[in-house]
C-alpha cells in the first residue's frame, strides 16, 4: 500500500509562475500535436498549421500556454507522481487565443480531497491565464488530478464537480454526429514538446511501474483531439465561437488507437475506443456562442 501525500509539503509548495513567449509556430505545433493536419484535403483543419496571417489557434493550447510541467513530479511536492492520474478537465474561454505573443500562467491548489486510509486523495487546481502585454484574463483552466491510494492525510472528503462536469452527461437520444478521428503511435511524443514531460508518456519502464503495457497519451492529448471534434462538428471551424469545454478521463488511450467521437446538438460528447471499446472521455459538454 503506498503511503498517503504529505499534505503539508503539497500544500506548501510553489507552484511557478510561468510566462512564456510563443510564435504561430509554436500554435501550428500544437495542432499538429492533437491530430491535425493528418488529412490533407481538409482546408479547414489546414489553417489551423499554416503560420500565415490567416492562421487559426485551436483553443484547447490554453492548456499547455503558461503551464508549470509536470511540478508533481518534484520530490517536495509530497505526492508520490506514479499514482498519479488526470481525472477531470475544464477550461472557460474569457477572450480569444491569438498565434503568438506573450502569456503568464498562474496554478493555484483549489482543494485536496481525502477519500481515506489506502483510498486515493483528490487534488483540485486551477491556472489563470493572462495576456502578459495587456493583463486581459484569456483563459481559465480546471483540474481534478486522482492520487491513488494518496488518502488518509487527515483532510475532509467532500469532492467539488469541476464546472458541472457530471451534470454534462449524454442523453439517451442518438447523437447528432459521429465520426472517428486516428491517433499516430508517435502521438505522446509529439505532444509531451508542448511542455508535459511526465515519463509516464514517454518511457516504457515507468509505464509498466504505473501497470501500463506502453507508455500511453496525455489525457489533455485526447482532450485537445476531442476539441477539434467539437470545433469540426458544432464550430463549423471557427474556433473563437467555444467558449467552455470540459470531461472526465474515464480510460487511458495508447498511440495508434481509434477514437469516435458521438457528439450531440446540445454540446454533450463522449469519446469511444474504437479498438477496445472503452470510454476515454465520459461526461464531456462544450458551450459555443
Amino acid at each position: 500500500m503506498a503511503s498517503p501525500i504529505n499534505i503539508r509539503k503539497l500544500l506548501a509548495y510553489p507552484i511557478p509562475t510561468v510566462r512564456q513567449t510563443f510564435s504561430r509556430k509554436d500554435s501550428a505545433f500544437y495542432a499538429l500535436s492533437v491530430g491535425m493536419g493528418c488529412d490533407p484535403l481538409n482546408e479547414d483543419a489546414l489553417r489551423f498549421v499554416d503560420t500565415s496571417s490567416e492562421q487559426r489557434v485551436l483553443p484547447s493550447m490554453a492548456l499547455v500556454l503558461g503551464h508549470p510541467g509536470f511540478w508533481l513530479a518534484a520530490p517536495d511536492s509530497g505526492v508520490d507522481p506514479l499514482q498519479v492520474v488526470h481525472a477531470e478537465q475544464s477550461v472557460e474561454w474569457l477572450d480569444h487565443l491569438p498565434a503568438e505573443g506573450e502569456v503568464i500562467g498562474e496554478t493555484n491548489i483549489v482543494k485536496v480531497v481525502d477519500k481515506g486510509l489506502g483510498k486515493a486523495a483528490l487534488l483540485y487546481t486551477r491556472k489563470k491565464l493572462f495576456d502578459a502585454n495587456t493583463g486581459q484574463l484569456l483563459a481559465i483552466t480546471s483540474s481534478t488530478t486522482f492520487i491513488r491510494e494518496g488518502g488518509g492525510f487527515g483532510g475532509e472528503n467532500s469532492p467539488i464537480p469541476v464546472n458541472d462536469v457530471l451534470r454534462a452527461a449524454p442523453t439517451d437520444a442518438r447523437p447528432d454526429h459521429s465520426f472517428t478521428l486516428l491517433t499516430r503511435q508517435e502521438q505522446a511524443l509529439y505532444y509531451r514538446l508542448n511542455g508535459d514531460d511526465n515519463p509516464l508518456h514517454s518511457n516504457p519502464s515507468v509505464a509498466r511501474l504505473a501497470g501500463f503495457s506502453v507508455p500511453i497519451l496525455h489525457g489533455l492529448c485526447t482532450f485537445g483531439i476531442a476539441c477539434h471534434a467539437l470545433v469540426r462538428a458544432l464550430g463549423r471551424y471557427h474556433p473563437d465561437s467555444l467558449r467552455s469545454l470540459t470531461g472526465r478521463f474515464s480510460a487511458p488511450v495508447l498511440p495508434g488507437e481509434t477514437l469516435r467521437f458521438d457528439i450531440w446538438n446540445n454540446g454533450a460528447f463522449s469519446v469511444h475506443v474504437v479498438e477496445r471499446d472503452v470510454v476515454a472521455i465520459s461526461h464531456g459538454h462544450a458551450s459555443f456562442e
